[in-house]
């Protein structure tokens, strides 16, 4: 993987359970291939060689590539093959549904990076309901009172996440330097293997 411009390092947006994810998956496939490579016979080597070259790009792509990077420039949006740079003049709003979106010119990009999980979202809703009715925090698993000081409003992860990059748009977006276009690139280097691998199996499988 490629390191990003220092210029969109301020804040990054990562799912640590997609890089973990992705990181035992990875070293899964190498061990299968690895193994089908050494003790393999006849097209068993070839084949799994492909399907090495097809699944971790893939792996990559869906777990440790998406980011999201943002300054006071804009926001750079990693998702599995393609790249997003918007500056925070061109962005009309960020919200969290089922899913986190940036809506830039009318085109919704959704970030790949933040996931919503409506688990988290609603033990911050009931939390913030207690709050509000003058309850006692409740403790693990909603047993007993929790014992620290969580006396204030909660947000769910991808709620904050999407607060603050709300909140970034709003303070940047006069900033000559937020100004410019929407640019997308494609990331080649993971779709180009992942192609040649799914080709090569298929060739394979027919002419076995």
């Amino acid at each position: 993987m490629t390191s990003e411009p220092d210029s969109y390092s301020d804040r990054v947006y990562r799912s640590s359970g997609a890089i973990v994810g992705g990181a035992l998956l990875l070293a899964l496939i190498a061990w299968l291939g690895g193994d089908a490579l050494v003790r393999g016979s006849g097209r068993s080597p070839f084949i799994a060689l492909a399907v090495v070259c097809m699944v971790a790009p893939l792996i990559v792509a869906f777990s440790l590539r998406p980011a999201v990077f943002a300054n006071r420039a804009g926001v750079r949006i990693r998702n599995p093959f393609r790249t997003v740079v918007v500056p925070w003049s061109r962005v009309e709003t960020v919200r969290a549904g089922y899913s986190c979106e940036l809506v830039a010119e009318g085109v919704k990009y959704q970030l790949w990076s933040i996931p919503v999980s409506l688990r988290a979202r609603s033990r911050a809703n009931r939390h913030n309901q207690r709050l509000a009715a003058g309850e006692q925090p409740k403790g693990a698993f909603g047993i007993g009172t929790a014992n620290t000081t969580d006396t204030g409003p909660r947000s769910a992860p991808s709620d904050a996440a999407v607060s603050e990059l709300k909140e970034m748009a709003q303070q940047n977006r006069e900033r000559a330097e937020s100004e410019g276009p929407v640019t997308v690139t494609w990331a080649y280097e993971l779709i180009a293997p992942a192609a040649l691998g799914a080709v090569a199996v298929l060739v394979l499988w027919l002419s076995a």
